[in-house]
């Protein structure tokens, strides 16, 4: 067998080796449920429908982005999470989050070839910085989905957890450097929440 069919078949198993380990991600499951269902949500399906979004929501980003590079980020921003875990949000303790997921990241797309190793890891640390057009925009949305849900949800996720309003709208307010309409909306589905009484506006005692 010629080098260069050689080379071909050591890069393709890699990738289907990568192919194969991500499919974990399906079984790490996220504090919030489904819209439509009162089963909780996995990473996977928290990254297809953040690629959806994507697609339909790209006009109302700040800044012009390359939607591709924002599907791209938003399939792949949680891989890091079949190590590390999924960590609340509004987690009090994240001491150690950077560096878990850090340490996963370079394990996940270290099982790529050197190129594509390179990208993803590189995206992947950009949509963590968030400073891009992409990586806010992406962030954006990365919030909507759990903001949606807990609307049509009662609020279950933040109950749960002892999460008042103030923390919601503080942690979620980022989003306006993505997208001043996609803020606009979910502010309006918090207060909402507010109205109704599923969420409260003061720390408990």
């Amino acid at each position: 067998m010629s080098a260069h069919l050689t080379d071909t078949r050591e890069r393709f198993l890699r990738q289907i080796a990568f192919l194969i380990e991500i499919d974990r991600v399906k079984t790490i499951f996220r504090k919030t449920r489904l819209l439509s269902d009162k089963r909780y949500e996995n990473d996977a399906e928290h990254g297809w429908h953040m690629s959806l979004m994507a697609l339909i929501l790209w006009e109302h980003s700040n800044q012009q982005v390359d939607i591709s590079k924002v599907v791209k980020m938003a399939l792949i921003h949680d891989l890091v999470e079949i190590d590390a875990g999924d960590t609340f949000l509004y987690a009090e303790d994240q001491k150690d989050k950077t560096a878990n997921e850090r340490k996963c990241a370079e394990r996940i797309f270290g099982l790529l070839p050197e190129d594509q190793r390179d990208e993803y890891l590189e995206l992947w640390e950009e949509f963590e910085a968030k400073e891009t057009a992409e990586a806010l925009f992406a962030g954006a949305l990365d919030r909507l989905g759990p903001v949606m849900q807990n609307y049509y949800d009662g609020g279950h996720a933040w109950k749960m957890h002892n999460v008042t309003a103030d923390k919601v709208l503080k942690v979620n307010s980022q989003i306006k450097k993505g997208s001043e309409e996609i803020w606009n909306y979910a502010k309006t589905l918090i207060e909402k929440v507010v109205e109704r009484g599923d969420l409260e506006c003061k720390d408990r005692q």
